[in-house]
Parts: structure tokens; C-alpha cells; sequence
């Protein structure tokens, strides 16, 4: 599973080290470049002329701020990154957690290269953790004409797999746990895609074993110029380096475009994107509505934030709470005067969070949140430290909902997900039908304090509508609803299935060998890594 956070990965890898016993001899393989040459580059003025720019400027009634179509099908969200990139004259900023060595991640990267040979300005910048499989892709990417990769934080060596990288590195750990977690998509300055989803196909239901329940957002406007401002400060940040400063090609061979054009297939034609009439909203393919000149966005006062990219490298755990997307979540949803929605795939809300929902909770305000249940979480021990508050949370009041892979499946609404897992991965949340958060943010200790992420907030009751609709779907058809039973004091969990409630009392879907490893591996993992 590509999307995972480093914590996962360090728990596996330091138990394959152990092991192996060669953590004290790969740890002095090497080091960063002490040096890098690295010009600062910034974000180019928006063009008028250009046609994204001219859509926008159709599509915006007089005195709006910024606007925003909801992407809740994976295939839509994946189609409008392609769209965006084939029509862009004149810059792409590409920001990622995960682009993965698929069937998307090749189809986005062949398309960033054919707009870089139009004359397009190509700026990709790409979380160092999971590019073990991608990085003589990227680096033969560079050899392109207008396109400049650059990684977030880089391994320093043993760059085969990531066992070795953190082998290799056993004595800079506290460096390497500080990872980028952002996703952002500019387009000539006018237009973004920001959300949820890294690239991957499991991201858009296109993997045949596990995809995800996602969000991403269109996004224009005034907040356009906010996000490229916060992509500028992560590019020419003291944490990035350019990709060949890194990584060597192989066999000291010459970096040639010719490598990337094999890997992504680009001597035959393009792979398509099977896209539905219309999604749940309504909303047909973002192309179309290009090509007539008009998109049909909701409006509203929107304003960007993300953590600086050098979150913990001068900071204290609670400096870097204090600065972090996750403080500034908190401080909108403590505005709530009636209620509050909220997904989250990794909720762990620490005695920080559980202080925030029980004073929701002691002003009277409906909490809901959605999260995965143990059988849709694709790491059971994460699972172990959202168990840890379940029963206090629902002692508070709050409605909890757990999402199941197997009512996922069956649920076709937010995609067709055939035989697959389905997992959630929306970060959102609405205030009073009329504030609505989207982001990479989770409810964990890790957002909060070691990763860096991005989240936009936004004023708009019609927005704060379409966001709870697909919530709802989820939480009323796909997901069970936890409760605690009076007489026994014991969890529950309920669903409807054919107009009648059905009532389980143990971790549904799940197997006896995942619930035996949170219960005994559970207790023994550091809060602060989950």
C-alpha cells in the first residue's frame, strides 16, 4: 500500500533492522551534499490571454472571491489534473506526498513532460519517502526541456528500497520523520487542484485490490495566488534539494530523455480515463465544460495554510503545534455554535483533541466524525490509537461512524470500486453548514507536530451543502455507526442492511489475527508516531 505515513514505514523497517543487524555499519554510507546549487525561482504573473485564465475570467461573477467545484469521484479528480496540464501555456507547480510508478502516476508524469515540449514552465517537487521505484524516472524526467524536479527532504544514500534508506541513515531519523505531506496542482496561475489525493492508483479507482473514498477540490480565484505563495516557500525551501544533486543515474550512465519516454510509454498513445456520464453531485467531465468556455463553481471567501516547510528543524513539539494547519483547523472548528462534521481516515486526537470535542460538546454542539473502521484501516496498529478514545468520545456525545470495506464496495455512488477495499482518505470538515475545510490534514499527532501539510478553508453555505451530501453517503451507506451499550457497557456497531438494523460486537470485517495484533502490539506504540 503506497499510502501509508513514515510511522508505519518505521515500525516494519526497524523490525527488518534489527534483524538484519547492519544498522551501525550502513549508517556512515554517507551524507547530504553539503553544498547545493539551487536558484530560487517564483511563480509566474498570470497571463489573461491564456485559455485557462480566459475560462476563468468567463466563469467568475463580478465581486467573488474564489471558487470551487468538489471532486469526490477519483476518476474526475484524476482527469482534471490531465486536463489542466494539456491546456497550461505557460507554468505547472506540482506538489506531492506520493506519485507512485503506476498506471496514473505515468499517465500524470508523460503529460507534465508533453506541456514542458510546448514551452511550459514545469516545477515538480516530490516528498523524498516513497520515491525508491520513481527516482531514475524523475531524474531521466529532467533531461526534458522546462522541467526542474526537486525532492523534500532526501535520503542521503542506499536509495534501492526504503529499508536501506533508512539503514543508511539510522543516525539522522529525526531529520528523515519530518516528511511532506502536502498535494497541490497549479495551472498558469488561474487554476489548482488541492485535496486529499496523492498520485496513485488506488487514489483514483483504478486499483484492482484496494482504492480510496477521496477529496479534492477545482479551485480558482483569490486563494489562487495564496496557494502559489505557499507552493514558492516549500521550492526554494532549506529542505529541498534539485533531484540530480541525489540521485545518480545508473551505471554512471548520461541522464537521457529517452529513459523516461521508456518508462511511461510515450512512443504510443496515451492512456485513457474512463469517465462516468456525471458524478454524484451532478457534475459531468471538467473537459467539457473547458471546452465551452465556462465552469459552474460555488463561491465563497476562501484562505490557504499550510505548515513552513521548516516545521521542527528550529522548533519545539509545541512551536511546531502552534504554527501547524492542524492549530488553525482547531481554531475553526472551535467556532462552531451548532455543529460539526468531520472525516478523517487517522484519527488519534491525543488529550489536545479530546480537550477541543468535549468543549464542543459542553457548548452544545452536534459532533460527527467519520473514520475508518479496524477492517478499512490499511495499518491496524494506527487503528490502535483512535481505539484508545473511541469509548471516551462516544462518552462525550459524539456520533461516530466507522467506514466498511464491504458496504463501500457495494455502494457504487463515489465509484465504482469492484471487488476492491474500500478505504477512506478525506480529510474534511463543516462548521455550521456554512464553513467547509479541505486539505492533506489527518486528526493525528503526526500532522499536528511532524509533517508538513496544506488546508484551505472556506466561507460558502452552498459549498458546505454539496461537501455534507457526500459525506452523508458514506456515513448513512457505507459506513456502521459505534455506540456503546447501556446495560453491557460494551461497543456496537449498527448498519442497515434491507430496512433492517443489524448489530455487531466486534470489530466488523475484521479477522482474528487483526484484532489480536492491536490488542497485544496496540499498548506498545508511542502515541507520537501514530
Amino acid at each position: 500500500m503506497i499510502c501509508i505515513l513514515v510511522r508505519h514505514a518505521l515500525v516494519r523497517i526497524a523490525a527488518r533492522l534489527a534483524l538484519l543487524g547492519v544498522v551501525a555499519f550502513l549508517a556512515a554510507c554517507g551524507s547530504l551534499p553539503a553544498f547545493k546549487q539551487m536558484p530560487a525561482t517564483l511563480s509566474l504573473p498570470p497571463d489573461a490571454a491564456t485559455p485557462l485564465a480566459k475560462i476563468v475570467a468567463a466563469s467568475t461573477p463580478p465581486g467573488e472571491h474564489s471558487g470551487f467545484r468538489l471532486m469526490p469521484l477519483g476518476v474526475y479528480s484524476l482527469d482534471a489534473r490531465i486536463e489542466l496540464a494539456r491546456r497550461a501555456q505557460h507554468t505547472l507547480d506540482v506538489q506531492y506526498y506520493v506519485i507512485a510508478n503506476d498506471g496514473a502516476g505515468g499517465l500524470l508524469l508523460r503529460t507534465l513532460k508533453e506541456a514542458a515540449l510546448r514551452g511550459v514552465r514545469v516545477r515538480l517537487l516530490i516528498d523524498d519517502l516513497y520515491t525508491a521505484s520513481t527516482d531514475q524516472m524523475l531524474l531521466a524526467l529532467t533531461a526534458t526541456p522546462n522541467v526542474e524536479v526537486r525532492l523534500f527532504n532526501p535520503f542521503c544514500c542506499a536509495r534501492g528500497s526504503l529499508a536501506g534508506r533508512f539503514a543508511a541513515s539510522a543516525f539522522d531519523i529525526h531529520r528523515l520523520n519530518h516528511r511532506m505531506h502536502n498535494k497541490l496542482f497549479i495551472a498558469d496561475g488561474v487554476m489548482a487542484v488541492a485535496g486529499g489525493r496523492n498520485i496513485a492508483d488506488e487514489y483514483f479507482t483504478l486499483n484492482s485490490a484496494q482504492n480510496f473514498i477521496d477529496m479534492d477540490a477545482l479551485v480558482v480565484g483569490r486563494v489562487i495566488a495564496e496557494l502559489a505563495t505557499i507552493f514558492d516557500g516549500y521550492w526554494n525551501s532549506e529542505e529541498v534539494y534539485p533531484i540530480a544533486a541525489i540521485v545518480q543515474p545508473y551505471a554512471g550512465r548520461t541522464v537521457m530523455a529517452s529513459d523516461f519516454d521508456a518508462r511511461v510509454g510515450i512512443g504510443g498513445p496515451a492512456p485513457k480515463v474512463v469517465l462516468p456520464p456525471a458524478d454524484v453531485l451532478g457534475y459531468g467531465p471538467i473537459g467539457e465544460e473547458f471546452d465551452a468556455g465556462r465552469v459552474g463553481f460555488l463561491w465563497g471567501v476562501a484562505h490557504a495554510v499550510a505548515d513552513p516547510p521548516a516545521k521542527l528543524r528550529y522548533m519545539t513539539g509545541e512551536e511546531a503545534f502552534a504554527t501547524s494547519v492542524t492549530a488553525r483547523f482547531w481554531q475553526q472548528l472551535l467556532t462552531a455554535e451548532n455543529e460539526v462534521v468531520l472525516t478523517s481516515p487517522y484519527l488519534v486526537p491525543g488529550e489536545r483533541g479530546m480537550a477541543g470535542f468535549k468543549q464542543l460538546r459542553d457548548w452544545g454542539v452536534d459532533v460527527t466524525l467519520l473514520t475508518n473502521s479496524l477492517a478499512a484501516n490499511d495499518e491496524p496498529l494506527v487503528h490502535s490509537g483512535y481505539a484508545r478514545y473511541r469509548e471516551k468520545l462516544l462518552t462525550e456525545g459524539v456520533d461516530l461512524y466507522e467506514l466498511s470495506p464491504a458496504r463501500t464496495t457495494r455502494n457504487k455512488r463515489l465509484g465504482i470500486f469492484g471487488s476492491s477495499l474500500g478505504r477512506l482518505h478525506a480529510k474534511t470538515a463543516v462548521v455550521d453548514k456554512r464553513l467547509v475545510f479541505l486539505g492533506s490534514v489527518n486528526l493525528d499527532p503526526r500532522s499536528a507536530t511532524q509533517n508538513t501539510e496544506l488546508g484551505i478553508a472556506v466561507q460558502s453555505p452552498q459549498l458546505a451543502r454539496e461537501m455534507l451530501r457526500i459525506i452523508n453517503i458514506s456515513k448513512l451507506e457505507s459506513a456502521y455507526r459505534v455506540r456503546i451499550d447501556p446495560p453491557t457497557g460494551k461497543l456496537e456497531w449498527l448498519s442497515m442492511d434491507e430496512d433492517q438494523e443489524i448489530v455487531l460486537y466486534d470489530e466488523p470485517e475484521s479477522s482474528w489475527l487483526q484484532r489480536l495484533k492491536i490488542n497485544l502490539l496496540g499498548p506498545l506504540v508511542p502515541e507520537d508516531l501514530l
